[in-house]
């Protein structure tokens, strides 16, 4: 960034600030807490309380019917006023495009198998998987972290949630990285990779239903029997509803486990650390990766309502955006927030977001963190990152490593 702070002008789609946001954050904290934003009509939010307090503000003063996560094109676009939800009947859309109460009932429809006691059921199979991967990825000496063991572990887990066959893990993974690209100006319209994704759901929704919802596959017997507006949904309906936990489930934990991988390398004093307890440290560890390396820069809502955000009037349609990896940087929360230190007290986070649309995942995200990072460093004794190799291409939201090469060089 070359700019000086009288010349400051923050812009989440230009090039500087998609190749590396860290410098504009840290101006904005410190000068420009609460950022106006003309030509888009919206604010941002750089500190930690302040996205707390946003986050807190009573039910539908904010929604998110535009999306939470905003492409040029549409913040360039102004609203004369509140906007509407979408319709209900039908429900093509998703739910997380929806204020309460048809948003929160739709969550809770689907929201069961993700509960701390049915995600710990999960813990034998994703253990087994972690170390059949690794059997595979070690004897070639040389993998990708992100694509080829992270995301194919995540990729495998949602495929084991959602009863499709676990060949065809690679497949999903594949279709949701080429669905959550993005460029210059926001996420690429790219529907035949949301339609391939659909189509792995809808004919499993559609032989639930025949074969009838028992409760014992929660994540889709909830959907088939939720009624919205007095009516069941449909299959497809269903589908686009449940596309939130498959793409939230694959997209984000590939990164920040490889991300954190790195920093552990990187700071061997605290790998050493992490390794002289497993079963305790990994968990605390992963809590820092979330923080530390989480790719997710920034979300956004929509104002219904006339309010007040950091002390900032706001008025209806108007948009507010958090920057996620900005707060979770601000050292009026943390102490020296620039530094990864594995075993730092968090005693708030906002990793997986906070108040209503909190993520529904956190539970699974929790425990496949854990587990990978167990039985990696069980089994691999030392190893480097190919850095110069290392992906992390500029972006607009997920600004996080795409690739990361690793190189085994022993074992235990």
């Amino acid at each position: 960034m070359t700019q000086t702070v009288d010349e400051f002008v923050y812009d989440p789609f230009s090039p500087d600030v998609m190749s590396n946001p860290l410098p504009y954050y840290q101006i904005l904290r410190e000068r420009f807490p609460v950022y106006y934003v003309e030509k888009y009509d919206t604010f941002f939010l750089s500190r930690f309380q302040d996205a707390i307090d946003f986050l807190s503000q009573p039910t539908n003063v904010f929604v998110t019917n535009e999306g939470s996560v905003f492409n040029r094109p549409e913040l360039l676009e102004h609203n004369a006023g509140p906007t509407i939800d979408p319709p209900t009947s039908p429900m093509l859309g998703s739910h997380l495009n929806f204020g309460a109460p048809t948003y929160e009932l739709v969550r809770q429809a689907h929201g069961k198998q993700l509960r701390p006691g049915h995600v710990k059921q999960l813990e034998p199979f994703i253990r087994t998987m972690v170390r059949s991967r690794l059997d595979e990825a070690i004897d070639t000496k040389r993998f990708d972290l992100v694509h080829e063991f992270t995301g194919v572990i995540a990729a495998s887990t949602i495929c084991r949630l959602f009863h499709i066959p676990l060949t065809e893990a690679t497949t999903v993974l594949d279709n949701i990285n080429a669905m959550t690209r993005t460029n210059s100006d926001g996420f690429i319209r790219a529907p035949k990779y949301q339609i391939a994704l659909l189509e792995y759901v809808r004919p499993l929704v559609a032989a639930r239903r025949a074969q009838g919802a028992d409760g014992s596959w929660p994540l889709v017997d909830g959907m088939l029997d939720l009624r919205v507006d007095g009516r069941a949904l449909g299959d497809m309906e269903i589908a686009a509803n449940l596309m939130c936990v498959m793409v939230g489930g694959t997209e984000t934990l590939p990164k920040v486990v490889a991300h954190g991988l790195l920093e552990l390398k990187r700071h061997p004093d605290q790998l050493a650390e992490v390794r002289s307890d497993l079963p305790n440290n990994c968990a605390v560890a992963a809590e820092e990766m979330n923080r530390f390396c989480g790719p997710a820069q920034w979300f956004g809502r929509t104002a219904r309502e006339e309010t007040v955000v950091a002390g900032q009037e706001v008025q209806p349609g108007q948009r507010v955006v958090y920057l996620t990896q900005s707060a979770n940087r601000d050292p009026r929360e943390f102490d020296d927030p620039d530094e990864f230190r594995w075993n730092r007290p968090i005693p708030r986070t906002l990793a997986f977001g906070f108040g209503q649309h909190f993520c529904i995942g956190i539970h699974l995200a929790r425990l496949e963190e854990r587990i990978i990072l167990e039985e990696f460093l069980a089994r691999v004794d030392d190893y480097d990152i190919d850095v110069d190799r290392a992906v992390r291409l500029p972006a607009t939201f997920q600004w996080g490593y795409s690739q990361m090469p690793i190189v085994i060089n022993s074992t235990l």
